[in-house]
């Protein structure tokens, strides 16, 4: 990766997401426009897998750009480019509708899963660590929308600045290839505390 004329906002992470919030509407929409529950049921069963494929991806997500932001802050005061943030005035609540919707979501999924395919479906205790701190990440960043270079990034508390970023500009380099963004929840982990 070269830094020398600034630093992108987005490494290339958005071009493998689709907005969760109305993704996760559209396939309830389309799961209650059946009545017979044997029809829902099979419904379910078949977006199952699609919503937790969706919400590994964008935990992923959400790792990536906590791991950006730190690999990035190594850099020392590097312009960063593209920040379509950078200006708008901050409205926490609406910084945090989209992490905190997929907490709530989350949250309420295994009662769906027990619902409609009988099993049991526990949320990953160390996704939910992630959206905890990706939270704590917003907000200590105010959106995003005073971040101007690289020097303005602020890592949380709960965040472990890490000392090495190679590994980390490689393994971001190769999911913004491979499109596999849940790949980075292994990376953010260790430097999660608590």
């Amino acid at each position: 990766m070269n830094f020398e004329n600034g630093v992108p906002f987005d490494p290339g992470f958005v071009q493998h997401i689709s907005a969760i919030m109305p993704n996760i509407e559209y396939a309830y929409g389309n799961l209650n426009r059946y009545k017979n529950f044997g029809q829902k049921k099979a419904q379910f069963k078949m977006l199952y897998p699609k919503l937790i494929g969706l919400i590994d991806n964008y935990i992923g997500f959400y790792s990536g750009c906590i791991l950006w932001a730190a690999g990035i802050k190594t850099l020392k005061d590097k312009p960063i480019t593209g920040n379509f943030c950078c200006g708008s005035e901050y409205n926490e609540d609406e910084t945090l509708q989209e992490v905190n919707f997929l907490i709530e979501y989350l949250n309420y999924l295994p009662k769906d899963v027990k619902y409609y395919t009988g099993q049991n479906y526990t949320p990953n205790a160390e996704d939910l660590k992630i959206l905890e701190a990706y939270k704590e990440f917003l907000k200590s960043n105010k959106g995003f929308t005073e971040v101007k270079n690289t020097d303005d990034l602020v890592i949380p508390d709960l965040i472990e600045q890490p000392t090495d970023t190679t590994n980390i500009f490689a393994k971001i380099e190769e999911v913004v290839e491979n499109g596999n963004l849940y790949e980075l929840k292994d990376l953010i982990l260790p430097l999660l505390k608590g």
